[in-house]
């Protein structure tokens, strides 16, 4: 029977495991003892409420079944980092962790954390208890519970923005589970229940059905794409230039499954306006709400998004107003501003500056000439600045002071660095997700093949007259989103090794769903595809319009048949 609703839907495998699971702690430990390469299936499960996803290296199978020998296997480490803020020890913690346990490489994500890649099980201990011994967590990475909480990284030093960054860190205490599994496996190893499990007033023993976003944005500033969330939350100026509540987005999120139509991605709606001294309050009624109705049998329609489809957004708000004992307001009218990426040369306020970095697909590593992670840590070792990462996977380097600027140029160039004013746009402007050979969902290769094909693309655009024109290009080695290729001017999806969905129609700004263009395109033919697109675009915009607000207003599918014939025969 359905632990939620009582039908006869049974539970997933997955809700048993939870429930089972002493308050996130299964096997864990006594799997961590042992000679196995791998976990057991429900510790591999629960490792990911820990921030750990057990993976192979993909890579390495040919060759391993060649020789009789077992896949290569290997962890995933996901550290929380709320509003994507990183201290110096904080990162160079990050750095000693990726050379000792990883494969030297530390990876930026689309959600403002840290991923180590190519730990193996044995060192998985060593490397999470590094993490906690720099203060920081890797606990809410994953799992079926709210993940890194987002924010507008800017360090700018406006009222907003402070009032901002002090209620980020009363939401995410609010938002992380109270169990005390995680602190007894890798911390300190101190049993610290007589047996039961402690009690958790938000998640209960079951957690959530399924993952929970939760990104806070500045009124103006969509930069961290507010409306992908399960929960959007969008701080509001009052006539002081303080923060005056946050208008409630629900329903974001942008997973789904091929050949899978009542699978889909979807963007926040406007729920209500709530005061500052309210946003924890209304965040855990949103979550209870989806904890308490969510979909526990089948995990493709658990996310919120589902049930607001099923059940409707005046319930779902009559539901989360039943659970709070203030008004919730109707929700303001928001503004957006042309998207600033924050990167490049900003004065924060205070007399400093910021630099925006740009990181090609968020991946901090020495390749060849350009040794960027070294650059990265004698920038940190000399400096010192506080890091912050965006949700484009790119890096601000704040606090520089004037006289500083040429020193931290100078530094990133001399280790092969390409400075952000070198990059065309249509390379800033692109991002993938990590795919083969780490991801187990992948089907087609993304990180790896995007930076060849977005420069096949730049030339397209260059050609074209197109070159300062901001567009976006966010590919996927699946249909689950990581990369947010729903909500980019062009979004690449992979439907099988070295073939992609095409969509157009996306906003820069973040606010609207693409389109499917074309499917199942092999990756070579992608470039000769979108040059009619590109091509009409120039000749026919009107001032100021973007590419996917032209691919909008002309149609999607009449785009797909005045082109994708005249590509096939190029």
């Amino acid at each position: 029977m359905c632990l939620t609703c009582g039908c006869d839907a049974e539970p997933s495998k997955v809700e048993r495991i939870k429930e089972a699971s002493s308050a996130l702690r299964g096997t864990i430990a006594e799997d961590l003892a042992n000679d196995s390469p791998t976990f057991d299936g429900a510790n591999a499960q629960l490792l990911k409420f820990h921030g750990v996803y057990q993976q192979e290296d993909r890579d390495k199978r040919k060759e391993a079944r060649k020789r009789g020998l077992d896949r290569h296997y290997q962890m995933m480490v996901r550290t929380r980092i709320p509003g994507g803020r990183v201290s110096p020890d904080g990162y160079l913690a990050h750095d000693r962790i990726a050379d000792a346990w990883g494969n030297g490489t530390i990876r930026i994500t689309t959600r403002q954390d840290f991923q180590l890649h190519g730990v193996l099980k044995g060192d998985l201990w060593s490397s999470l208890h590094a993490i906690n011994e720099a203060l920081m967590t890797s606990l809410g990475g994953c799992g079926d519970q709210v993940r890194n909480v987002m924010c507008c990284p800017a360090p700018i030093d406006d009222r907003l923005r402070a009032d901002l960054q002090a209620a980020l860190p009363r939401l995410v205490d609010g938002l992380t589970p109270t169990t005390k599994a995680y602190h007894q496996i890798w911390v300190d190893g101190e049993e610290v229940t007589d047996g039961a499990p402690e009690p958790d007033e938000l998640y209960g023993t079951r957690y959530l059905p399924r993952k929970f976003k939760v990104g806070l944005a500045v009124e103006g500033d969509n930069c961290i794409d507010v409306y992908s969330n399960d929960l959007g939350l969008v701080a509001m100026r009052g006539d002081g230039g303080g923060l005056d509540g946050f208008t409630v987005l629900v329903g974001g999120g942008l997973g789904r499954t091929n050949n899978k139509p009542d699978t889909y991605p979807a963007v926040g709606r406007p729920l209500a306006f709530v005061a500052t001294e309210h946003l924890v309050e209304t965040a855990r009624a949103v979550v209870a709400v989806q904890r308490d109705y969510g979909n526990r049998s089948d995990r493709r329609h658990a996310r919120l998004k589902y049930l607001l489809a099923e059940r409707g957004l005046p319930w779902f708000r009559e539901q989360v107003q039943s659970r709070v004992p203030f008004e919730l307001a109707p929700p303001r009218t928001l503004r957006w501003e042309p998207l600033d990426d924050h990167l490049g040369w900003h004065e924060q306020g205070d007399g400093r500056l910021f630099y925006g970095l740009f990181v090609e697909n968020g991946r901090v590593q020495d390749d060849g000439e350009s040794r960027l992670k070294t650059a990265l840590r004698r920038l940190v070792e000399e400096h010192g600045p506080v890091l912050w990462m965006t949700a484009q996977q790119n890096l601000l380097i704040s606090g520089v002071e004037p006289a500083g600027r040429t020193a931290v140029e100078r530094l990133l160039t001399g280790h092969g660095v390409s400075l952000t004013e070198h990059v065309s746009q249509t390379v800033r402007n692109s991002m993938a997700c990590p795919a083969v050979p780490t991801c187990g969902l992948a089907v087609a290769e993304s990180e790896r093949v995007l930076p060849a094909l977005s420069r096949r693309i730049e030339g397209i655009v260059a050609d074209l007259g197109l070159a300062e024109e901001r567009i976006s290009f966010r590919m996927t080695g699946c249909p689950n989103g990581c990369a947010r290729p729903y909500l980019g001017d062009v979004g690449f999806v992979g439907t099988t090794l070295g073939k992609y969905d095409v969509f157009l129609g996306g906003d820069f700004l973040g606010t609207r769903l693409n389109s499917l263009f074309a499917h199942n395109v092999p990756i070579d033919e992608i470039p000769a595809l979108l040059r009619g697109p590109l091509d009409a675009f120039a000749a026919e915009r009107r001032p100021g319009e973007g590419f996917g607000d032209w691919c909008s207003r002309m149609g999607v599918g009449a785009l797909r048949d005045r082109f994708q014939a005249e590509a096939a025969t190029a």
